[in-house]
């Protein structure tokens, strides 16, 4: 039987869980992209992220665990790119933020579910989570990210 694996990728944080849980919430045009409507803030929020005119995502905060957990549920989505025949990939997946204070650091760990190898964006995704989770490590260390 074969298994299938979630995308998911950790990173170790010297900010605190609370600063962390605040670039997930309230300062995701700051790692991700500036193109934001909504909001991020509460159960049941709804925000859309753009990259340009031919990708964006529509997504409703599915659950808030204050400083140690974060879930997202992709509603819509469209990644109008070249070559690429389901354009709706995301719709349906879940992003997960697991959020773990150490003493001295913040672990976080995002997992993609339904962002696995055999679909057909996989590649592009998975380069676009290392960029912007890149991104969103900067905007907590330093106050500066390179969102979109």
């Amino acid at each position: 039987m074969m298994t299938t694996e979630n995308y998911s990728q950790t990173i170790q944080l010297s900010r605190s869980a609370g600063q962390v849980f605040k670039v997930l919430t309230d300062e995701i045009p700051f790692w991700w992209t500036t193109l934001f409507e909504g909001s991020a803030n509460s159960k049941n929020d709804r925000f859309t992220v753009r990259f340009g005119d031919q990708i964006y995502k529509t997504i409703r905060v599915e659950e808030l665990q204050k400083n140690e957990k974060v879930v997202w549920y992709v509603e819509d989505s469209l990644i109008a790119v070249p070559g690429l025949k389901n354009q709706k990939e995301w719709v349906g997946t879940m992003i997960v933020w697991n959020i773990i204070e150490m003493e001295n650091r913040t672990v976080l760990q995002l997992e993609h579910i339904g962002l696995q190898p055999e679909i057909e964006c996989y590649a592009i995704c998975i380069d676009g989570w290392r960029q912007f989770v890149k991104s969103l490590e900067l905007s907590v260390e330093t106050g500066k990210g390179r969102p979109f």
